[in-house]
């Protein structure tokens, strides 16, 4: 699931090295959570939410052939600021 993920926004983005794909598996359930630069957020979320929304649908093609529930997560990116 994490690969299909990983194939998908790493031709999206214009920052691939900055994707970090979280995967936690437990009882028929996939959490995936997303993070990618703070430039490639629109590019992931899409007009309206679309491209989000068909990554999503193709996660959950995927979940249904290996007969498991996923939910994926996009997080907000953590600026890295220096201390004061």
């Amino acid at each position: 699931m994490k690969d299909l993920l990983n194939f998908i926004v790493t031709s999206l983005v214009t920052k691939p090295e900055a994707i970090k794909i979280d995967e936690l598996s437990e009882s028929g359930n996939v959490n995936l959570n997303l993070t990618v630069d703070p430039s490639d957020m629109g590019l992931i979320i899409g007009k309206g939410g679309q491209t989000i929304r068909a990554i999503r649908k193709l996660l959950t093609v995927r979940a249904i052939a290996e007969t498991v529930r996923v939910n994926l997560q996009l997080n907000e990116p953590v600026s890295e600021q220096p201390a004061a």
